[in-house]
């Protein structure tokens, strides 16, 4: 080991993002998003129904601290819904960490029905951005 270990940069690789719900189960995504895949329907959740996102990832060189998600949702262009949350200080480690996010629930009724579009940003306490 050399005294360079310690000044590299964390690098949080994500590798899956789930969503878990009681209609259909899990269905996991993998990270990042393929350029092709970017335009498809990734899953399809009843209004008014619970569901929870599930993290997958892993933390290289060295601890990440503060990191932190926005979520942010649009329908036909117009933002819809925003929520951030800390996912919190994490070390190296060999094996993947898997974190869930707090349960939220689906907009309902007529106006609700749709397809939306979700933008997810991870950032730590630098301010670097992880993924987005």
């Amino acid at each position: 080991e050399s005294d360079l270990d310690g000044q590299m940069e964390p690098e949080v690789k994500f590798h899956s993002v789930g969503i878990l719900s009681s209609d259909f189960g899990e269905i996991n995504t993998p990270l990042p998003i393929k350029e092709e895949q970017s335009n498809y329907v990734l899953f399809t959740l009843r209004e008014g129904s619970e569901y929870r996102l599930k993290l997958t990832f892993s933390v290289l060189h060295n601890i990440v601290s503060g990191l932190a998600y926005t979520n942010i949702v649009w329908k036909a262009g117009l933002q819809v819904d925003q929520s951030k949350g800390m996912l919190g200080t994490f070390a190296p480690h060999r094996e993947p960490y898997i974190h869930m996010l707090e349960e939220e629930t689906t907009p309902s009724g007529a106006l609700a029905r749709g397809t939306y579009t979700a933008k997810l940003k991870f950032m730590d306490d630098d301010k670097r951005c992880h993924l987005e």
